[in-house]
């Protein structure tokens, strides 16, 4: 190309189509498992108290492809009662995630805390609904800080790491 002074310019790569930039985008979204059980049935709606609830919850990462990564949001709740447990909810719920031009560093991140972050509210809902559907309250689990969380466990590995001895002696 020629500028307004007639000085010979190459075009912008990126302005051509080039696409270098970071790219990451939601595919989809679903649930792969989902597991209600209410094994107390019909004499836990009798029963007295509040239960105590347990959540727990793990993330996992999987390559579909050279552009697309499956993440995994497993979420378990229990709720105890002296009597036994009066439920149990068990989800896995996944997205596809789109990534292009996204360095390891930046994808690992994003994988263990962005995209969880992104699928929780959905899971969420699904774990409210089940349980309203087994016959009790509708569960609203918390809001979790999943960088926070990721943060966390990415020092605990450096310092784990710190104190493995290294080589023989």
């Amino acid at each position: 190309m020629v500028d307004e002074n007639g000085n010979v310019t190459t075009p912008d790569p990126a302005a051509n189509g080039a696409d270098n930039q970071p790219q990451i985008g939601v595919i989809s979204q679903y649930v792969k498992d989902l597991s209600v059980e209410n094994p107390n049935a019909p004499d836990v709606y009798q029963w007295e108290g509040q239960p105590q609830i347990d959540v727990q919850f793990n993330i996992g990462s999987s390559p579909v492809s050279d552009e697309v990564h499956e993440v995994e949001l497993k979420i378990n709740v229990v709720a105890k009662a002296d009597q036994g447990v009066a439920f149990q909810v068990e989800l896995l719920y996944c997205g596809l995630f789109g990534m292009r031009n996204v360095t390891d560093d930046q994808a690992h991140p994003f994988l263990f805390a962005e995209a969880p972050r992104l699928l929780f509210p959905f899971a969420r809902a699904i774990i409210s609904d089940a349980v309203r559907d087994a016959g009790f309250q509708p569960l609203m689990l918390e809001p979790i800080d999943f960088t926070a969380l990721y943060i966390q466990q990415r020092e605990q590995q450096a310092a784990s790491a710190a104190e493995q001895p290294v080589g023989n002696a």
